[in-house]
């Protein structure tokens, strides 16, 4: 009979949910409490749990075969010095629509001057404004993963042209025309938004530098919900500063919480959220659990397994 270690600071809620599922042949820890699941889970065969508290009880599990992360993004369990002898996986297919919500929300605040709009509401000025469209625009895409393939199907809801940049994969078919490797800047030349939905590996560090935002033009908009190590902040500030493009919506950042003293605090252009764009919802994540749950005692082979070397 499996053993599972559920470690989540929503652990009780997630504890209902599994026996509500009523899994076969599973024995069930739940805990927020790190000491707590040492105590109780050593003798786990799987974890279930948020990456930034599984790292603490990770060398004591001697059973262990799998982790099932909550989230999309594994880097707490990335680290070299932590052990890999053992499946890991992490959420996929969730977030698509939260992250679609999200971005698609601002484009369309931007497009639409809904801000502008509302300034004038409360100053009692009735200014019938000129409004743009997202029909007909061009969005590119920093990685098409199961987010990335939400977005271009929303996109093409919009009437949107879809240009996806990736390491080799062109599965999705809402995506125009593909790019890869040295095609960087081809891919990113005249878009009118660029979304950056890219894990954070070797590869994907600081990619959106200062280079790639030179070929965008001075209306564009960037978007990132990826990871901050995407993005060469440093860049991004002067662009902004010099309206070298129009603005950007950030989420991400190199170092979170955002330090005080941090420049994009005081940009005019810049909308600012704190990793809020796609949370996880416990029944959503619960679906993804239970299908591995039954491959796994099945012997099957389990979804969205995380390639350590690749980091995603």
């Amino acid at each position: 009979m499996p053993k599972v270690l559920i470690l989540s600071k929503k652990a009780d809620e997630y504890r209902e949910l599994v026996e509500e599922a009523r899994l076969p042949d599973l024995e069930l820890v739940a805990t927020s409490d790190t000491a707590e699941a040492l105590e109780k889970g050593v003798d786990c065969e799987i974890v279930f749990g948020e990456p930034s508290l599984i790292p603490e009880v990770l060398p004591a599990l001697t059973n262990l075969r799998w982790v099932q992360a909550m989230w999309a993004g594994v880097e707490p369990l990335l680290d070299p010095s932590l052990r890999r002898d053992y499946t890991l996986t992490n959420a996929r297919g969730i977030f698509g629509g939260l992250m679609s919500e999200y971005v698609f929300g601002y484009l369309l605040t931007h497009e639409r001057r809904v801000m502008e709009l509302f300034q004038s509401q409360l100053e009692r000025r009735w200014e019938p404004v000129s409004t743009g469209t997202l029909r007909g625009k061009t969005i590119g895409l920093l990685g098409v993963g199961s987010i990335g393939a939400h977005l271009a199907g929303t996109a093409k809801h919009f009437g949107i042209t879809v240009r996806g940049y990736t390491r080799a994969s062109e599965t999705c078919p809402d995506v125009d025309s593909y790019y890869h490797g040295e095609n960087l800047l081809d891919f990113a030349t005249g878009l009118d938004y660029l979304v950056s939905v890219l894990p954070n590996t070797v590869e994907t560090r600081q990619i959106v530098d200062k280079s790639l935002l030179t070929v965008l033009p001075p209306h564009a908009i960037f978007v990132n919900v990826g990871r901050g190590s995407a993005v060469d902040e440093s860049a991004l500030v002067d662009a902004l500063n010099s309206k070298q493009i129009a603005g950007a919506v950030l989420d991400v950042f190199k170092t979170e919480p955002l330090p005080e003293d941090s420049l994009f605090w005081d940009l005019p252009n810049v909308y600012i959220t704190y990793h809020t764009s796609a949370r996880t919802v416990p029944t959503d994540m619960m679906s993804v659990f239970v299908e591995n749950y039954m491959r796994f005692v099945r012997g099957e082979t389990l979804k969205y397994m995380v390639d350590f070397e690749l980091g995603y």
